[in-house]
């Protein structure tokens, strides 16, 4: 598993990168110093999983993170930031990547999110996803139309899905790979794969994490 580490501060960077070093099957690519330089070290290196810090001078997370995925859309996003960023949490995970890691957390925390989301699952701590939603909800000077969309999104959208599609987007909501979502319901992969896609299409939503994240706030 090859790994890119992109952050402006040069002490985050080689402290990752010797956390990382020493996982066995994970290999750290290289390391960038913003955006921009992060777009250009994956097209050099291919790495299969970005771990992303979201405020840097020059190209921030948000803006790189799109740039990535808009040219490498298989490549895994794993954002780093701090509960601060609230509007930038909510705004980076609408881009499409596949989760977001407090800085203050423990190194085997950061390893365990690192193979979610290489195998395919999310990485959001429901609690504070859900607190942030909350306070942004709260906040007075977001007028309707400046709302995240995910904020937007009608609880009663629920009464489309079946039961078993409820079960499974609890499931995401728990930031679940499908593997682990077969394995829990007692199905196979690509049972939980379909149910993840009716639940997509059902929900208007562009990716599981967007899934993941309605689940987050509804459930």
């Amino acid at each position: 598993m090859k790994i890119l580490i992109v952050d402006d501060q040069r002490l985050m960077r080689d402290g990752l990168a010797t956390i990382i070093g020493l996982e066995p099957g994970m290999e750290v690519v290289g390391t960038a110093e913003d955006g921009r330089d992060a777009y250009a070290k994956v097209i050099e290196w291919q790495p299969d999983v970005v771990l992303m810090d979201i405020r840097m001078p020059g190209m921030d997370g948000v803006e790189g993170a799109e740039l990535i995925l808009k040219h490498f859309p298989e490549t895994k996003i794993l954002i780093l930031t701090t509960f601060d960023d609230a509007e930038l949490i909510l705004s980076v995970l609408e881009k499409g990547v596949h989760g977001y890691l407090l800085k203050d957390m423990p190194s085997e925390a950061i390893i365990s999110a690192i193979h979610t989301v290489y195998n395919g699952g999310t990485v959001l701590q429901q609690d504070i996803t859900a607190m942030l939603l909350k306070e942004l909800k709260k906040t007075p000077d977001r007028s309707a139309d400046q709302e995240h969309p995910l904020s937007k999104a009608e609880p009663d959208e629920l009464r489309l899905l079946t039961e078993r599609e409820k079960d499974v987007l609890a499931l995401l909501g728990r930031g679940l790979n499908n593997k682990e979502i077969a394995g829990l319901l007692y199905v196979t992969e690509g049972t939980v794969k379909n149910h993840v896609s009716n639940l997509i299409a059902k929900l208007a939503l562009r990716d599981r994490t967007q899934v993941a994240l309605f689940a987050v706030r509804h459930l």
